[in-house]
């Protein structure tokens, strides 16, 4: 069976195309950070501030998007979180006051929460075998866009062009798929149920586990990836003794890793059973976190290329993770896939705010080795969870 059928390849290549501007989207103010810093003249705290409200306003406009699906369905919400990341990308930067892009980043952080249910749950219904291949190939555009725009903009300012360049261009992009969306077959998805999925026992309203499994197997999962990305390159340096370029390098190292696994996976496998290819990559995210973090307790001087084997490794098991619990959660909840996947996705943004905050203080008061040691404990947690999730789902499948 192909990947995509042929009616369906235009709105899956759009919304392709969507999600890897969302990924770049995801990463610029980040990769942006010494520029703002040094021409804006901003404190770490303005700029940790401000990265915090695009975080938070993500995690909120995750949980909203659920109801709007309902509301104006996939098309409108897609179009909705592009457009009010429009506004956000094409005034972002251009004023050096706090406040200004504190709130901007609020509109693009919102924008993004709109822009990821509605693709995940777009992408779930053109996967008609149920393998989980369109859902790993579409979070793989996400990791292309998320390596590609730091990327860019280094070339950009390698070439004397304003870093603020990129944030106008990428709006302008995002305003032409808008337009492109608009004329997209979402109907062909069929309706977005209204109903969330329950069972009642006498007056008490339970939700089925896979639901609340989803949130926390993504909070968990989110820690790890941050962690991780946020601190391989200082990790290297301090730990391992290497230089500042080679260090920088383990960052697109893992992303890589990423990218290898969500187009691999799609690619290599073909069956089913996307609960055993969960846990599979999640203890290899793991066994490579637990091996890195010994080599830095060690400290024996090992070549950079084992820990650098490590990273890449850990970037392959993180791939799998994020689609393939979407994939399981709205199986799960077929009555309720838009309510579902949009309170699973909030959970990856209570990780993406909570988590940088909590490793920082780690880092700061025990030392960076304890610090990335704590990484590898949410990687142990973020394994234990999917695999509940996967024996959640195993059951459900043998019993329905």
């Amino acid at each position: 069976m192909a990947l995509i059928s042929r009616p369906m390849r235009g709105l899956f290549f759009s919304l392709f195309g969507a999600f890897t501007l969302f990924g770049t989207s995801m990463t610029i103010v980040g990769a942006s950070l010494p520029k703002i810093l040094g021409d804006f003249k901003w404190s770490y705290a303005a700029a940790g501030a401000v990265i915090a409200a695009g975080a938070g306003a993500y995690f909120i406009g995750s949980l909203f998007a659920g109801k709007l699906l309902k509301y104006i369905g996939a098309k409108g919400t897609t179009v909705a979180g592009l457009a009010t990341c429009v506004i956000g990308l094409a005034f972002f930067a251009s004023s050096p006051s706090f406040l200004v892009n504190f709130l901007l980043n609020i509109l693009i952080g919102v924008g993004q929460g709109f822009i990821e249910p509605a693709v995940n749950w777009s992408a779930l219904r053109m996967d008609e075998d149920g393998s989980g291949r369109a859902m790993n190939l579409m979070h793989g555009a996400f990791s292309v866009g998320a390596v590609a725009g730091p990327l860019v903009l280094g070339v950009m300012m390698a070439m004397g062009l304003s870093w603020t360049i990129l944030f106008r261009a990428i709006a302008v992009l995002f305003a032409i798929l808008a337009v492109a969306l608009m004329a997209m077959p979402f109907s062909r998805l069929g309706s977005v149920d209204a109903g969330m999925e329950v069972r009642t026992a006498g007056k008490k309203v339970i939700r089925g586990s896979a639901f609340y499994l989803g949130f926390v197997c993504l909070l968990l999962y989110v820690g790890a990836e941050i962690g991780i990305s946020n601190w391989i390159a200082e990790y290297f340096v301090r730990i391992f003794s290497a230089g500042p370029a080679f260090a920088s390098l383990t960052v697109s190292l893992f992303w890589i890793g990423v990218v290898a696994g969500r187009f691999g996976v799609p690619a290599l496998y073909h069956g089913n059973r996307q609960e055993i290819v969960l846990i599979a990559g999640s203890l290899l995210l793991v066994a490579s976190m637990v091996t890195l973090c010994a080599m830095g307790f060690a400290a024996t001087g090992s070549p950079l290329w084992a820990p650098a084997t490590c990273t890449f490794l850990a970037g392959l098991g993180c791939s799998i993770i994020y689609p393939t619990v979407i994939s399981l959660v709205g199986i799960s909840c077929k009555k309720a896939q838009a309510e579902a996947i949009s309170f699973t996705v909030a959970g990856g943004g209570a990780g993406l705010f909570a988590f940088p905050f909590l490793m920082s203080w780690i880092s700061q008061g025990y030392g960076l080795k304890i610090g990335f040691a704590s990484y590898a404990l949410i990687a142990v947690l973020t394994a234990m969870a999917c695999t509940v999730l996967a024996r959640v789902f195993a059951k459900e499948r043998t019993t329905a």
